[in-house]
């Protein structure tokens, strides 16, 4: 759950089977009671229709709880903190860095670097598509220190430049 929507929309989910909710927050639901698996399949059901899972598991959870630590520093503190992504982990999971990196490593078979330079793609991408803004604008709101190295970056993981990917993307869109 990256987002205060997500958060409502599993409140509801959870209220309406049944499961009375202390705590919601990005990443966690705090139940009063234990929930019966028929529930569980329940709530799971409903969860997945809106793009979301239950995750068991404390090691599946410290995975999740690592993305979203990521997820969080790339959107919201990337820019505001002086923090290096490894030390902003280590502050926000409280575990050893060295830990979570070969854990998230193992799981997901992607570096936290490399997971954290897929996100910020991503987001250039959303970024090239819906805003008039200009590369250096985007660049500088992703965190990177300057064009050149934030195209360098969206070209080797994509393939191509962000001037390209726009164009190219531009031109799907008009043929449509």
């Amino acid at each position: 759950m990256v987002c205060k929507t997500c958060i409502l929309v599993v409140s509801q989910i959870f209220e309406e089977a049944g499961i009375k909710v202390e705590d919601v927050k990005i990443g966690y639901v705090v139940v009063e009671d234990k929930i019966t698996p028929f529930k569980l399949d329940a709530v799971n059901k409903q969860l997945k229709k809106g793009g979301l899972e239950v995750i068991d598991g404390h090691k599946n959870q410290l995975i999740n709880k690592i993305k979203i630590g990521i997820e969080e520093y790339a959107y919201l503190e990337g820019r505001q903190s002086n923090l290096k992504l490894s030390d902003f982990l280590i502050k926000k999971i409280d575990l050893n860095y060295a830990y979570i990196s070969s854990l998230f490593s193992s799981k997901q078979g992607i570096t936290i670097e490399k997971y954290l330079i897929k996100l910020k793609i991503e987001r250039a991408q959303v970024m090239l598509l819906c805003d008039e803004k200009e590369l250096a604008e985007i660049a500088w709101e992703l965190g990177y220190s300057s064009v050149p190295h934030f195209s360098g970056q969206f070209k080797k993981t994509t393939g191509i430049s962000p001037t390209r990917f726009k164009k190219i993307m531009k031109q799907t869109y008009n043929e449509i």
